[in-house]
């Protein structure tokens, strides 16, 4: 199949630049290795709309990050996605961390951050009364949030869908040649051909752009370790904590989830530049974020933990910590998009538009469509409803009034509606990224057999080939009885 251009990944950078250039008359594939879309980073982070006062003024990740958060609720709107504008808190727990804070006040309003302000010790514990008694100040910086990156990814592939894209899963590309003005990919389901590619491959961008032979720059996998508190912990926090940053990033947070749980990570350790599937939790991490943890807020106890997870930042080896977001030297018709780490989600909007941008000026053949659907069908939220709503969409179809998932209250219609979606769930983490069934405080202990029944019944399938995130990992092998 022969395509204009190819988006390699399909995390929240690559769904959000499908969904920019299906704007255009264009055919455009969106390639993911994966058997669903938001299966790297972008569905183990902090989920954090940064404010901006982090970068380095006049870089381009200073830039996207300030413009993102403020795009950030228009397009959560539009996508029909989880969003809330909380504001964020930076605690300073010493007179040099208050010195940190007025340089980061000053990095911000050079950013164009607005409404910062550096607030005093009673005020921070009016706005956060678990705070730790050492804090002695805060930066306030209202125009930060929490959204949930995953259903943004989903939410904006949907969109892409809707408005001509094409989404190929478990097509992980393995070799690129380039001739006669066409890149000809070979994938795992097939060769691909497209004028234009744009890498979005997160830890795996510099193995694919090498593959065009550009050698400019190698991506460090650096691991962050996280807890996931039950929603019964909200009322701990109001705000997304942070302490003051080091060269390692932004430090161990506290924040509350755009569904209401508890956050609390990430810890940041390089890997080798081999280590770029490495998931995997240890006590020494998660140690590291329970004891962090404890000197911000020191009543909140992860004894109510649901779960740990660990996720991967792609991170620029160099010194260098800039966006990566230009055309490849090696060849002009190949876009780099790498080194998208923190404040990678916030700036996600921003970043499809300057892509959109760049693509504009290399290829202006290509005109705006006349009609662009902008918006993504709101998902039926039946726990969200009012009775009287709740009981007509019952009456119209009782799927909605079968509670499957107990903790989360998630019905049998809903879980239909994802699998049937444009780029629906196929397995049982992809119902869980679009619906939460499972996501709650059993984690899938009580719903995960019948999400596999619904699974199998609704895409056709034996239920020995439902899977719980794609190959290499089924659930059911054979019947004993």
């Amino acid at each position: 199949m022969q395509y204009d251009v190819a988006v390699i990944g399909a995390g929240v950078i690559g769904a959000m630049i499908t969904r920019e250039l299906s704007k255009l008359n264009l055919k455009i594939v969106l390639l993911e290795k994966c058997n669903d879309v938001a299966m790297g980073t972008s569905k183990a982070n902090s989920a954090i709309v940064h404010a901006g006062f982090d970068a380095e003024p006049g870089t381009l990740k200073a830039k996207l990050n300030v413009q993102g958060a403020s795009l950030m609720a228009y397009y959560c709107n539009k996508l029909s996605v989880p969003y809330k504008n909380i504001g964020s808190l930076v605690v300073a727990y010493s007179w040099d961390d208050m010195k940190t804070l007025d340089e980061l006040f000053e990095r911000g309003f050079a950013n164009g951050v607005p409404n910062m302000e550096i607030i005093s010790q009673e005020r921070l514990r009016d706005m956060e009364p678990y705070i730790s008694e050492e804090a002695v100040g805060a930066l306030w910086a209202p125009t930060a949030g929490i959204v949930s990156p995953y259903e943004l990814t989903i939410a904006a592939t949907e969109n892409a869908v809707l408005n001509g894209a094409r989404v190929k899963r478990n097509s992980g590309v393995f070799d690129i040649e380039y001739k006669d003005d066409l890149f000809f990919l070979s994938t795992a389901t097939g060769v691909i051909k497209a004028k234009y590619l744009i890498n979005c491959a997160r830890v795996f961008s510099d193995q694919i752009a090498k593959m065009i032979g550009d050698t400019s720059f190698k991506i460090i996998p650096r691991k962050g370790e996280y807890y996931l508190l039950d929603k019964n912990e909200k009322k701990m926090v109001n705000h997304v904590l942070f302490h003051c940053p080091s060269k390692m990033g932004k430090g161990i947070l506290v924040t509350p989830t755009a569904h209401g749980n508890v956050l609390m990570g990430p810890t940041a350790i390089d890997l080798d530049f081999d280590s770029k599937l490495d998931l995997d939790t240890t006590i020494e991490g998660l140690n590291i974020v329970k004891n962090d943890v404890k000197t911000v807020i020191p009543a909140l106890s992860t004894r109510n933990c649901i779960t740990s997870f660990a996720g991967l930042r792609a991170h620029i080896a160099g010194d260098n910590s800039d966006f990566l977001i230009a055309p490849s030297k090696a060849n002009g018709h190949f876009i780099n998009v790498a080194g998208i780490e923190s404040p990678g989600l916030t700036a996600a909007p921003a970043i499809a538009r300057y892509v959109g941008e760049i693509f504009r000026d290399i290829a202006p053949q290509y005109e705006r469509k006349e009609s662009f659907l902008t918006t993504r069908p709101a998902p039926i939220r039946v726990n969200e409803l009012s009775d009287e709503a709740r009981k007509a969409l019952v009456e119209k179809d009782k799927r909605y009034g079968r509670i499957i998932c107990r903790c989360e209250g998630i019905t049998e219609g809903e879980i239909i509606d994802a699998i049937k979606a444009p780029c629906g769930a196929r397995d049982m983490d992809g119902v869980k990224r679009r619906t939460r069934a499972g996501m709650g405080r059993c984690q899938s202990g009580f719903c995960g057999s019948k999400v596999v029944e619904i699974l199998a019944r609704e895409l056709g399938e034996e239920m020995n080939k439902v899977t719980k995130f794609g190959n290499g990992s089924k659930i059911l092998y054979n019947r004993t009885k």
